[in-house]
């Protein structure tokens, strides 16, 4: 699992650079087969090293590496349980968690949201590591690949830890528009029409076959 370790501790750092993290707030993880590596509880992100990435299995028990996984350990193995996720990325984005505090949902203002699957939903709010706190956060996942998390942060996974850390980027980005646009007026919202209009020239043209090979998002479960 060095390989994994590496590109753990990698993440966490390009996390904390983007300020999507700050000191220990958040946590990363990559999957292996039955095995994980994750960041460790009261790691500063900035500044983590392979060495120090924890490794467990998929009951949560950890194998090797100096320090105890993450408090959230919980919320990373249930995204693993239920979603087809190679890597799961948990910050507290600034901009995410503002809007967490005043939206149930984030409408797709964006054709580029529609990589995540559609509106992203708030998950309402729960002590952290809790497992009431990961089974709201699974219940937004749904047909998603991210989602808010009132109160606290963001959730994001992808088939490749890069791919998880694009889709919490793209969801910070999101939330930084939808928040511009809504101090100036109310945001204008992409209809079902407009988005499968979209996915339906992605599909034509192959743009973003890369991006969309994950999930191809469908909007059944929002119309």
């Amino acid at each position: 699992m060095r390989a994994e370790r590496e590109r753990v501790a990698e993440a966490a750092r390009r996390l904390a650079a983007e300020k999507l993290v700050l000191g220990t707030a958040g946590n990363v993880s990559e999957r292996n087969g039955d095995l994980v590596a994750v960041t460790p509880t009261g790691a500063a992100l900035a500044e983590l090293e392979a060495e120090a990435v924890a490794i467990v299995d998929l009951t949560g028990r950890r194998l090797d590496g100096p320090y105890a996984p993450t408090s959230e350990l919980a919320l990373h193995l249930g995204v693993y349980d239920r979603c087809d996720a190679g890597a799961v990325v948990h910050t507290h984005a600034p901009m995410g968690t503002a809007l967490s505090l005043v939206l149930d949902e984030l409408p797709v203002i964006h054709y580029q949201m529609l990589a995540l699957g559609g509106p992203v939903r708030v998950a309402p709010y729960a002590t952290f590591g809790t497992a009431e706190l990961a089974e709201l956060a699974l219940e937004a996942l749904d047909g998603r690949t991210a989602a808010l998390m009132a109160n606290h942060g963001t959730i994001a996974y992808g088939p490749s830890l890069d791919a998880a850390v694009e889709n919490a980027l793209l969801l910070e980005w999101a939330c930084d528009l939808y928040w511009h646009a809504a101090a100036i007026g109310k945001p204008k919202v992409l209809d079902t029409a407009q988005q499968r209009a979209y996915l339906e020239a992605v599909r034509e043209c192959g743009y973003g076959t890369t991006q969309f090979a994950a999930r191809t998002p469908t909007l059944e479960d929002d119309n």
